[in-house]
């Protein structure tokens, strides 16, 4: 093995805990489930490592053979049978070793994709309330660079590892049969080497846990400033953040240099240790040789084997690093498993067989990290019926329709679709039965096609993506594009303006055709006259429950009821013209739009 190679593989609810086989998932805590899940390939690459090995230790027998009964007695029949023993053992090598190599590097890739893939899978079922507190960046990190470190561990460390094991053990048992007094000096060796290795990868371990946390970090601030490079630039921040990335990267630097003083502190006595090792021996078994007491071919055959054993010692420095770095990776892996979910579905759950859209809070209170949200909230929305939901910034609006996804569980009261507790049916019919325009819109990198069918995919045909495109006055627009819906979009819909966005959005809401249609201040970007089509749009929908987040009064006017939240509470509640007259919040915010009582 190259030095090279060796471098690159150097380098408060309550919480509901989640069934042990969710979604048919064992629990991938432990590297041993998925160990044993490709115990056989990992059984056929030990088997080819022992046969390597093996033919490993024959050629110095080979060598002795040549000097002391070819070269030595001048027996020259054996030539061609030696000969053809170290082309034997070469190509043998050769095979052996490859199929070694590939089963473990396969193994090691299966192993790593399982992970990322369970590990994704576990993150995707976490709750709402996990992304409240972990930042991207860090995610990223766990799913990528974590798992590539486990990776390789499992391929090339695990193997590597198991070779010295293998090729330390056969050679010793060879070097004690040619002479137990000279093996003496690779056993003292041994030992001082092992616990320098020991005592590096200690030091390593709590270099590696800085190193991953700072590089979670770094991706975060980088992932951070790219996605928000318009605003950066808008606010003329540029030199700012870049400084904000530099103390990040230089702290990153400090860590991966304190980790370099690490390794190069310990690893030159390895080296040193190496290098005097054969050099002893062929000093001390030449006066064996001298005194008659060993032969030339025997210690020849005894230096090629502490030959041998450099490699095996001075590959331990390099193994530490590696394993310490998968270790360290393994730990925070293992503390996002530790994350179970919130919100989970019920043991035994209930399902409608039809859900007609009716929508119930009941004396709904919720408190998140100490803070109330909201108080003692009430309404209920017949099928088919409009709710207008206005309020200052922070009164609470966006959380009653979390609640209704079931993103968050009411602390008191309790949320119910058709007359049934949203915790009594499965998240899958909850959210299926509702359809979301979301305040800050989020469009996927790909075609405005593939957007608008995020909800049912390939369930939608052309004509019903043009549909909603048109009910969302979004085909206006898209017919003009270079591709019309199958027209590329950038990250977050990049290119598109606002209120482009909100259109599309739109459109992806109500090609969903849910018996719910929750839509939060989804036209404050669009102007007026768009905004008439697309109210005029929903108020033609028929049975559909609407419920519509607004601050413009023009939006939930002809709601069947509105409710004006303030400070988490229900101040108002009514139609757009009792409102008036109560001459209230509602009142007001009328008078601040319109100027006078139209």
């Amino acid at each position: 093995f190259s030095k090279e190679r060796i471098c690159r593989v150097g380098h408060s609810q309550d919480k509901a805990t989640p069934k042990g086989t969710r979604e048919g998932i064992p629990d991938m805590n432990k590297l041993s489930t998925y160990i044993l899940k490709h115990s056989h390939l990992y059984l056929i690459s030990v088997i080819c490592l022992i046969i390597q090995v093996g033919l490993d230790m024959l050629s110095p027998q080979i060598t002795r053979r040549l000097i002391d009964d070819v070269l030595g007695n001048h027996n020259w029949t054996l030539l061609p049978r030696l000969l053809t023993g170290i082309a034997t053992i070469g190509v043998g090598r050769c095979i052996f070793g490859y199929i070694k190599e590939y089963n473990y590097d396969r193994t090691g890739s299966k192993i790593a994709n399982c992970i990322r893939r369970d590990l994704f899978r576990h993150v995707q079922n976490l709750s709402v309330g996990f992304f409240d507190k972990t930042n991207t960046g860090e995610l990223m990190s766990r799913v990528k660079d974590d798992v590539d470190r486990i990776w390789d561990v499992l391929s090339y460390v695990s193997m590597l590892i198991l070779e010295v094991i293998i090729h330390t053990g056969m050679i010793l048992f060879c070097i004690f049969r040619l002479s137990p007094k000279l093996a003496v000096i690779p056993l003292i060796a041994l030992p001082i080497v092992a616990v320098i290795a020991i005592f590096m990868e200690r030091k390593l371990d709590k270099v590696y846990e800085e190193i991953s946390e700072e590089n979670a970090t770094l991706n975060t601030v980088a992932q951070e400033n790219l996605a928000g490079v318009r605003t950066v630039k808008s606010f003329a921040r540029e030199k700012f953040e870049i400084s904000k990335f530099l103390s990040h990267n230089k702290r990153y630097y400090e860590l991966n240099m304190q980790q370099s003083k690490v390794f190069i502190r310990y690893q030159p006595i390895v080296q040193l240790i190496t290098k005097l090792l054969p050099v002893i021996t062929l000093i001390l078994g030449g006066f064996e040789v001298v005194r008659g007491e060993m032969t030339l071919g025997t210690l020849t055959a005894f230096v090629e084997y502490c030959m041998n054993i450099v490699w095996p010692i001075e590959m331990l420095g390099w193994l530490s690093n590696s394993m310490a770095a998968g270790i360290a990776s393994n730990k925070r892996i293992k503390k996002v498993y530790q994350e179970v979910p919130v919100i989970t579905d019920p043991e035994t759950p209930e399902t409608l067989d039809k859900v007609n859209g009716r929508i119930t809070f009941d004396h709904v209170s919720l408190t998140l990290n100490d803070k109330k949200i909201l108080q003692d909230i009430s309404f209920e929305v017949e099928a088919g019926k409009t709710l207008g939901i206005m309020g200052c910034t922070g009164s609470g609006k966006t959380t009653i329709l979390n609640l209704l996804q079931r993103f968050y569980d009411p602390t008191e009261g309790s949320v119910s679709l058709d007359g049934t507790d949203l915790k009594k049916l499965t998240l899958k019919q909850v959210r299926s039965s509702t359809a979301p325009v979301m305040q800050d819109v989020f469009l996927f990198s790909d075609t405005i096609d593939s957007n608008v069918r995020f909800g049912l995919q390939s369930q939608l045909s052309t004509e019903e993506v043009q549909t909603a495109l048109a009910q969302a006055q979004a085909a206006e627009f898209v017919d003009k594009l270079s591709n019309q819906e199958n027209t590329l979009i950038g990250e977050r819909g990049i290119g598109l303006s606002g209120g482009q966005k909100q259109r599309i959005s739109i459109a992806r809401a109500l090609s969903k055709k849910t018996p719910i249609l929750v839509l939060d201040d989804s036209t404050s970007a669009l102007d007026t006259e768009t905004e008439l089509e697309i109210q005029k749009t929903l108020n033609d929908l028929q049975g559909i429950t609407k419920l519509i987040i607004a601050h413009r009064i023009s939006a939930v006017r002809k709601a069947d009821e509105i409710i004006v939240l303030e400070d988490g509470k229900i101040a108002e509640r009514g139609t757009h013209e009792t409102l008036l007259t109560q001459k209230g919040l509602y009142y007001a915010t009328y008078l601040s739009q319109y100027g006078a009582i139209i």
